[in-house]
């Protein structure tokens, strides 16, 4: 996965493996970064990244 590659809302989905509520729960309280771009809306694959780790870390 590349740094800079933008991911969409079901992609997102499928790698957290949680539904879309939860999902754009996440982007409303900015516990993810995302960004719009006319209607559609995108997550950096690096802000995934970086929510997984920082969930990882928080878990040990």
């Amino acid at each position: 996965m590349h740094d800079d590659e933008l991911l969409t809302v079901p992609e997102v989905m499928a790698r957290l493996k949680i539904g879309r509520s939860a999902l754009y729960d996440l982007i409303r309280t900015r516990s993810l970064a995302s960004l719009t771009i006319g209607r559609a809306r995108r997550i950096p694959a690096h802000a995934l990244d970086d929510y997984i780790l920082r969930h990882l870390e928080e878990a040990a």
